[in-house]
């Protein structure tokens, strides 16, 4: 039933923008009847305001509505890409290390891609690792990245 209701959100909330534009319009209608200004307030706060509340509940409907559609509609293009990223990783074995063979280089060390420490640094970039070996950098003491010693062992 839940989940009945929550697909018609979206009629739902414009059936209610109606409904609140139709009671404005009785508001104003018979607020335009009374000549005496005092006597024009109930139909004021009655009509115009009760009105404005139910176009505002119902523009709020509305924007949940849309809301939940783009949400189903990313999550299943997300589901679309993860699938075709197992499926990529699946054929090709290279693939499915990741980012295994490339690190951040900064301007004196290089660390592993995840290592928290080169995010702070505008000079860091990612490179493969290969690209590594003839530079005179060092490993990042802290993430301890692949060397040179055992990448020649792989």
């Amino acid at each position: 039933m839940q989940n009945n209701l929550g697909r018609l959100g979206g009629q739902l909330g414009v059936l209610l923008c109606l409904l609140g534009f139709l009671v404005i319009f009785f508001g104003w209608n018979g607020a335009a009847g009374a000549n005496f200004l005092p006597a024009q307030f109930p139909f004021l706060i009655s009509g115009g305001l009760v009105g404005l509340g139910v176009v505002i509940v119902g523009a709020a409907m509305i924007l949940v509505q849309n809301f939940r559609t783009d949400v189903a509609r990313l999550e299943a293009a997300m589901e679309r890409v993860a699938t075709a990223v197992e499926r990529q990783a699946g054929s090709d074995p290279a693939a499915a290390g990741g980012l295994d063979g490339y690190v951040i280089a900064g301007s004196e060390s290089y660390h592993r891609v995840e290592c928290s420490l080169p995010e702070a640094r505008t000079e860091a970039h990612m490179v493969p690792l290969t690209d590594i070996m003839g530079s005179n950098l060092q490993p990042c003491r802290v993430c301890h990245p692949p060397q040179f010693g055992r990448l020649a062992g792989r």
